[in-house]
């Protein structure tokens, strides 16, 4: 086989400037900052040239990644949020430049990283159809003939000549998909943004990524859904905080990643340090805790047991929601308690604690983390994953003297037989 990317010692910095949050300015207050800033810079020149500079810092997305990619290889690429997954899928696209380190090409690339990548929002969907196949260097005659298949893929048949501008994140996600994988690419780099699509096109988009692994296509695909990873990939890269950490077989590395070191473990703990966290920042997650039923803050549980979960975060916002969800090891969402559907009103969130109880616990056993979301219908406010780690420890549930494991799914039932 040879040699289709080639990254070299591939580095990226980016530079955040830190200014503080202040939830309301007025003109009035911009005038007058204004006027001390130059008033303070007249005065002492060099400290206000000092106070920029520490309000500045570096922060290495990537550093020092060395890999080859083999002609018709399927690479899953798995992490943690903030890991530098989709700075590296970025970088392969020519989106954005490494700050160090080169990376080689041989073959022309597709990729779908965000929603409406690659599209110009005027153009009609036909339209762009067409401009994506000039981008990866078809002729019209190629793209006529893979035309039809393209839009009965991605159903847009109906908004063919409309402005994508005006489609929904649906549409966009699956004409963005239909024309990545069906234009013929010898490179496809793939982001977790199937996950925006409905769960019939979510199926829909793993069955042609099966066939496209069937040929000489060379995939590399982000995600965090570790069976996804395990059916459709042959090699496996994992990123911790920038850095190659694992290049390999798929189970071996996806174990590797499910079952952290207790160091990583405790530094991902260290919640309200995180700098992965998405959303506004009203108001962040600081801390959580899992409380067995006694009430005794734990990390193991026995199969049926009830438990707690307490959620300690600092600032506010006004008539919102919470979410904490619960990830098995494959990086499978098991179950969500959301208080938008099980709490009869929106909630005022202040600095203090918010608590979930699972009174019914139905959980297999195996290993679990757990994310937490704050927000509203409209906006997230913190999105933060793997604030916690439990394990679920086997029992005896139906008291028959058997154990009912994990092979059995997710979940157990409270379910009884009648012969």
């Amino acid at each position: 086989m040879s040699t289709v990317i080639n990254v070299d010692s591939l580095s990226k910095k980016y530079i955040i400037r830190h200014e503080g949050r202040e939830r309301y300015t007025a003109l009035r207050d911009v005038l007058a900052n204004s006027v001390k800033k130059i008033g303070k810079s007249i005065l002492n020149p060099f400290n206000a040239y000092a106070n920029y500079e520490n309000s500045k810092e570096e922060f290495w997305a990537l550093k020092d990644i060395s890999f080859d990619v083999q002609k018709g290889e399927k690479i899953g690429i798995i992490g943690r949020n903030g890991a530098g997954k989709s700075t590296l899928l970025k970088l392969l696209s020519r989106i954005t430049d490494p700050t160090e380190g080169q990376i080689r090409f041989k073959g022309r690339i597709s990729s779908l990283l965000e929603v409406g990548t690659g599209f110009h929002s005027e153009l009609t969907g036909r339209e762009n159809i067409y401009l994506n196949g000039a981008i990866l260097g078809m002729s019209k005659a190629e793209i006529n003939r893979k035309f039809d298949e393209i839009v009965a893929f991605a159903e847009v048949d109906k908004f063919l000549d409309t402005p994508v501008k005006r489609y929904s994140s649906g549409m966009q996600v699956r004409l963005a998909f239909a024309v990545a994988a069906h234009l013929e690419p010898e490179i496809l780099l793939v982001d977790e943004v199937l996950a925006v699509g409905d769960v019939q096109f979510q199926k829909k988009c793993l069955g042609k990524m099966k066939d496209i692994g069937r040929g000489n296509t060379t995939v590399l695909f982000v995600s965090h859904n570790m069976l996804a990873i395990e059916k459709l990939c042959t090699r496996c890269l994992l990123l911790e905080q920038g850095s190659l950490t694992m290049d390999g077989e798929p189970a071996k590395v996806i174990n590797k990643y499910v079952n952290p070191d207790e160091n990583l473990k405790k530094s991902y703990l260290d919640v309200e340090k995180r700098k992965d966290r998405k959303g506004s920042g009203e108001a962040i997650v600081t801390r959580v805790v899992i409380k067995n039923s006694q009430g005794i803050e734990t990390n193991s549980l026995k199969m049926g047991e009830s438990f707690t979960v307490d959620v300690y975060y600092k600032g506010g916002f006004k008539k919102g929601n919470a979410a904490i969800n619960i990830i098995n090891n494959m990086g499978v969402l098991v179950t969500s308690a959301n208080s938008y559907s099980s709490y009869p009103e929106e909630v005022n969130f202040e600095t203090g604690k918010f608590s979930c109880y699972f009174r019914d616990n139905y959980l297999l056993n195996g290993d679990y983390s757990i994310t937490v979301w704050l927000g509203s219908v409209h906006s997230n406010v913190d999105v933060i994953t793997d604030c916690a780690f439990f394990t679920i420890e086997q029992a005896d549930v139906y008291n028959t003297g058997k154990i009912h494991g994990s092979g059995n799914g997710f979940i157990f039932t409270n379910h009884k037989w009648d012969f």
